[in-house]
């Protein structure tokens, strides 16, 4: 059994690609995971749509036919060809896949390196598959160890810090391009967690922020958390602010473009327009004096942010390295502990049926059993102690899996381990 995780992300796949394998619902998720368990190769999976990176993680008995079977599903649902899918998808399996889902939880493996949303995202998709029945202890160990991964990477560096994150570096963009920005309107489209932090970097960034949204309550709610003040216009007058505004940005949910040639207005001055929606909000739209960025139009700045990281990165990718080096450790000494116990136990049984045994027979007085008994449990123990902590040396080697199986059969223990394990990294704040 390994892990194997398919990924499709802004490194292997352009933007109209994302759009097409993006999940906009929960019913979408749900139906989509339960599809490629049905089989029973893939035992256990979690799926994390992003605007930048669907990845498929999951556990598997059999490599080959899971990744077949998972791509033929995503085809299906997607409407792309297997064939396109399979060559462009980064397939990463057992200590491979590990890394790579390490590596994304400390967000070193997304768009902006750093960004802080990337761990919230891969938690809330974990919880949904939990909460679906759709995965168990085997994800909930490797995500339980992502999540301690991504704390370290934070604690240990300042990748965190700061503005990182595609709404931000949007922001940083218009900055850049508007100069001045005091008095200088920007138009937020939706009300969702995306643009909260739109909003918040404009505010920052000096710009008099503009808010629309189809829920006007939803919008209100939202511009009301900021203590600068944030106007709300009605959604209906949508035409009439692309219009009026200079700097929009836009991160809706729209399962389709909401801002197209049809509903844009023209005007006298130059517009700058930032998409950091999947599927995209803004139609293809060609008109004087308008710039429209989608979200791999950000790659400069993105660059350049990877350029002052660089050094920070490096230190992030060796806590990743070493923690997945841990996490294989970790499990191995979940399998051994196991069996240390059941050799003591299987010691303690056999002491029972011959004490007893012993004094059926008259071998030994009923008086003395406390004391013989104590005297036998020390013998095993004295015994059991050279082996017992060989075994545990050898979790960490090569050998280990060949060694397990060995003593397993050779005592007859079961090599089951079903414990439930608790995140203590999912719990709210």
């Amino acid at each position: 059994m390994s892990y194997l995780i398919i990924s499709f992300s802004h490194k292997n796949t352009d933007i109209e690609m994302r759009e097409k394998l993006a999940f906009g619902t929960e019913e979408d998720k749900n139906r989509f995971l339960k599809a490629i368990l049905e089989d029973g190769t893939t035992k256990e999976a979690v799926l994390l749509s992003t605007c930048n990176r669907v990845e498929i993680i999951t556990r598997s008995s059999n490599i080959k036919n899971s990744s077949e079977k998972i791509l033929e599903k995503l085809a299906g649902y997607s409407s792309l060809d297997f064939d396109t899918l399979y060559d462009r998808a980064d397939i990463y399996d057992n200590d491979g896949a590990v890394h790579h889902l390490f590596t994304v939880a400390s967000a070193l493996d997304s768009l902006v390196i750093g960004e802080t949303q990337i761990v919230g995202q891969l938690k809330d998709a974990f919880r949904f598959s939990q909460s679906k029945g759709h995965c168990s202890v085997n994800i909930t160990r490797v995500m339980q160890f992502a999540f301690k991964c991504a704390a370290s990477v934070r604690n240990a560096t300042s990748l965190g810090t700061g503005s990182v994150s595609v709404a931000s570096t949007a922001v940083a963009k218009a900055k850049d391009i508007i100069g001045n920005t005091s008095g200088v309107k920007a138009l937020v489209i939706g009300a969702g967690e995306m643009s909260e932090l739109t909003i918040k970097h404009l505010l920052s960034s000096g710009f008099d922020v503009v808010l629309t949204s189809r829920d006007t309550k939803k919008a209100q709610n939202l511009a009301d958390t900021f203590d600068l003040p944030v106007v709300v216009e009605p959604y209906s007058e949508l035409t009439r602010l692309l219009g009026e505004i200079p700097v929009m940005i836009t991160a809706t949910s729209a399962p389709y473009p909401i801002i197209t040639k049809d509903n844009t207005p023209s005007a006298s001055f130059n517009r700058h327009w930032f998409d950091i929606a999947v599927p995209r909000d803004i139609d293809e739209i060609n008109m004087s004096g308008l710039s429209i960025y989608s979200v791999d139009d950000l790659q400069d700045i993105v660059n350049e942010n990877m350029t002052l990281r660089a050094e920070q990165a490096k230190t992030a990718y060796g806590i990743v390295s070493r923690m997945s080096l841990e996490f294989f450790e970790w499990l191995k000494s979940l399998e051994i502990e196991p069996i240390i116990k059941n050799l003591y136990l299987k010691g303690d049984e056999v002491i029972e049926k011959k004490v007893q045994h012993a004094i059926k027979k008259g071998f030994i007085k009923a008086e003395d059993e406390e004391n013989i008994r104590k005297l036998c449990e020390t013998v095993i123990t004295e015994y059991l102690h050279s082996p017992s902590r060989q075994l545990k040396d050898i979790s960490k080697n090569m050998e280990c899996d060949i060694v397990v199986g060995t003593v397993q059969k050779m005592f007859g223990l079961n090599g089951e381990s079903s414990s439930n394990l608790k995140c203590e990294h999912l719990v709210k704040n």
